[in-house]
């Protein structure tokens, strides 16, 4: 049974990662990881505020009472020729390169380039095999346009891909007006490939104390459906590499990923809630339905189920939302059966 897939150039041992979480922080839950079987691992992001804030702190040490003492101009360089960053992000590639034998995946959520850019050089220089642009924007001016929002996505793409030679993929969210064209549009700017799709956590509100509380909820397989539809749309139209990252949790959910066209798919939630073991289960699963339904390998069946190789192509379109509300009907008791 060949469970060998190939992602952003580097070819796997199955189509299994567990993605950024606090799990991967922690070398020995990575040999844990790969002992299980994963393919590879995603590093827990880098976020663009921590560079700001060492930046900006650096900077404030270097500059302090400069005013009072002018000749101490002469002794420090400009903030700019700094390489700043936090080093035990960096420690960690170095640590996971050398503690496992599979990919190492740096991961970077931010939304604007400079030092953020900057620091992907440092991330390639510690030994990643690639980097996750993870990138997490909220428009919420009213006068920032659809393609301003699209402009600052694929410039950022643009300035990594310049200043690293690893391969890069783009982590996102789907609220694009048109999805299809916005993949087509980060190809362009030189995205090897997409990750679908960013969770967007949506705040609550404390009641009793009047406040605006963060609310983490882990993902559902429900929360596939989204991903699993792009991935089989975008399948043999936009060239990237692709994997699903939102709601995979058993085997099936695998199975859909790879006949959707995905080259892997990731999980967290799966793993934070029933733990690191589950990735061996999933994959012997995987290898018994395969042998079951007479398939030889993961690639025999990537994008069986795509847009352009389903019979009714439409399914992933209007005509299929159409069928869905009409399959609706009343029971007696008033209410709704399919």
């Amino acid at each position: 049974m060949d469970l060998t897939t190939t992602y952003l150039g580097m070819k796997l041992k199955n189509p299994l990662v567990p993605s950024a979480s606090p799990l991967t922080e922690k070398i020995h839950n990575l040999r844990w990881m790969e002992d299980v079987g994963a393919a590879a691992v995603v590093l827990p992001s880098l976020f663009e505020e921590q560079l700001t804030h060492e930046s900006r702190q650096l900077d404030h040490y270097l500059s302090y009472g400069i005013e009072s003492f002018a000749e101490a101009l002469n002794f420090f360089p400009e903030v700019n020729d700094f390489r700043v960053g936090p080093d035990e992000y960096l420690n960690l590639i170095r640590q996971a390169k050398e503690a496992v034998d599979i990919p190492v995946i740096g991961s970077l959520n931010g939304v604007s380039s400079g030092g953020w850019t900057a620091f992907a050089e440092e991330i390639e220089k510690a030994g990643a095999d690639a980097i996750e642009l993870n990138i997490y924007y909220i428009p919420t001016d009213p006068g920032m346009t659809g393609r301003a929002v699209e402009h600052m996505y694929t410039e950022v793409v643009k300035d990594v891909k310049r200043s690293v030679d690893i391969p890069v993929a783009v982590k996102l969210g789907p609220y694009f007006s048109s999805m299809a064209n916005m993949a087509l549009l980060l190809h362009h700017a030189g995205a090897d490939g997409l990750v679908l799709f960013n969770r967007f956590y949506q705040p609550d509100f404390d009641l009793e104390n009047l406040e605006v509380v963060p609310h983490l909820v882990l993902s559902t397989p429900f929360e596939m459906r989204l991903p699993l539809r792009w991935v089989a749309i975008l399948y043999g139209k936009v060239p990237l590499d692709y994997a699903i990252t939102s709601g995979v949790h058993t085997y099936e959910d695998v199975l859909k990923g790879l006949m959707a066209g995905a080259n892997v798919t990731m999980m967290a939630s799966e793993l934070l809630k029933n733990g690191i073991g589950r990735i061996k289960d999933i994959l012997e699963a995987l290898r018994f339905w395969m042998e079951e339904h007479e398939y030889e390998s993961v690639e025999q069946m990537r994008g069986s189920m795509s847009q352009m190789h389903v019979p009714e192509s439409a399914a992933f379109e209007r005509a299929n939302y159409m069928k869905v509300l009409q399959s609706w009907r009343a029971d007696p008791t008033g209410q709704m059966s399919q």
